[in-house]
């Protein structure tokens, strides 16, 4: 099983920053390499059950389920169902936590995915560079003007 990881300290509480990452349905709102997102059906996306449709920067699609919501934790699971990936059983985390020295946050974003031994070096890139470093550097720099 592979796993990739990307994680940053910004500069705003712990709270504040769940409001915008812990958002299930709220990710094309700060993340650069999200055009469009919606929720399912009509789902609440702080249900865990709710699914989610991505439309990435290159016009390739989505889906991701909601499996787990710890709000009091500031964490979030979600599985994806499909997408351009040759990945299988693909599984991410999002968690915030305080940083009680300096009221800063630590965001951390994960995931762990079973995939070819040949791709999972180009996976782990896409991911943690591309998908969770991209999106905490913009969630930390937006956090950075409030």
């Amino acid at each position: 099983m592979a796993e990739s990881y990307a994680s940053v300290v910004i500069a705003a509480p712990a709270r504040r920053v769940w409001q915008w990452f812990g958002d299930f349905g709220g990710l094309a709102r700060w993340h650069p390499g999200i055009a469009e997102l919606e929720m399912e059906d009509g789902a609440c996306p702080r249900e865990v059950g709710a699914v989610r449709r991505l439309w990435l920067g290159d016009g390739s699609r989505v889906r991701e389920r909601l499996v787990a919501l710890d709000e009091l934790g500031h964490s979030h699971t979600y599985e994806m169902l499909e997408g351009p990936f040759p990945i299988r059983s693909y599984r991410a985390t999002v968690r915030v936590r305080p940083v009680t020295a300096t009221g800063e946050s630590f965001a951390e974003w994960w995931a762990r995915y079973d995939a070819d031994a040949e791709r999972e070096a180009e996976l782990d890139r896409t991911f943690a560079e591309g998908v969770f470093a991209t999106g905490l550097a913009e969630l930390a720099r937006r956090h950075a003007e409030i």
